[in-house]
């Protein structure tokens, strides 16, 4: 196989707590991770040279910068491969929407050339190859609606989850993960609950209170 095609979706956070900050900066949270049907689509296609070529670029993002191309990087460095790959964006998601677009882009490029390239890494390890771009690839890379804990690789996944149908509403706005994160007033230290608790809709965001003020 020379070519492939494949969705990179969009995740909704059905609640999110921060339950304490870690001495290397990451936040532990406590979430539950849902995939809607809005997504990017990637194309892979091999190539003999191992350059990493991306179109269209993302403007305002450089390409050492793109989290499509760390990906492929990683995935090289990692297995050794001496492929490459010309990758098609089709972008869909917004930036800065807080979907995961660019989370969701990396573990689908990982997922993707661990397959074209035949690099035969499992999904967990793809998973825990994914931590290292950003806390939500994990869960992207495995593609199921799940329960998630740590900085959101401890995941446990909700296979009868019920199916619900939201209204997404994309403001002309970007909020700046980091920013949110490494905000002043960003309440870290919200009690663990369990998921049953969750489940009955208890939850809150976190983040909403520093989001409306950036």
């Amino acid at each position: 196989m020379t070519t492939l095609t494949l969705p990179s979706p969009a995740k909704l956070n059905l609640f999110l707590h921060i339950t304490g900050q870690r001495p290397d900066g990451y936040h532990e949270l406590q979430s539950i991770f849902q995939f809607i049907d809005i997504c990017d689509q990637l194309g892979f296609s091999a190539l003999d040279d191992g350059d990493i070529q991306i179109t269209p670029n993302i403007e305002g993002v450089p390409l050492q910068e793109n989290l499509i191309y760390k990906a492929a990087r990683l995935l090289q460095q990692k297995t050794g491969c001496k492929q490459g790959a010309h990758i098609q964006l089709d972008k869909i998601l917004p930036m800065g929407g807080g979907l995961g677009g660019g989370s969701s882009n990396a573990a689908t490029t990982l997922v993707g050339l661990n397959h074209l390239w035949q690099t035969g890494l499992s999904i967990n390890a793809l998973a825990e190859l994914g931590l290292s771009l950003g806390a939500d690839v994990p869960i992207f890379v495995h593609g199921k609606a799940a329960w998630a804990e740590g900085v959101g690789e401890v995941i446990t996944p909700m296979e009868n989850l019920e199916e619900n149908w939201f209204v997404l509403v994309v403001p002309d706005c970007h909020v700046n993960t980091k920013e949110v994160f490494s905000h002043k007033d960003l309440t870290r230290d919200t009690p663990k609950c369990k998921m049953s608790a969750a489940l009955r809709g208890t939850g809150r965001n976190d983040c909403e209170s520093v989001v409306t003020k950036l």
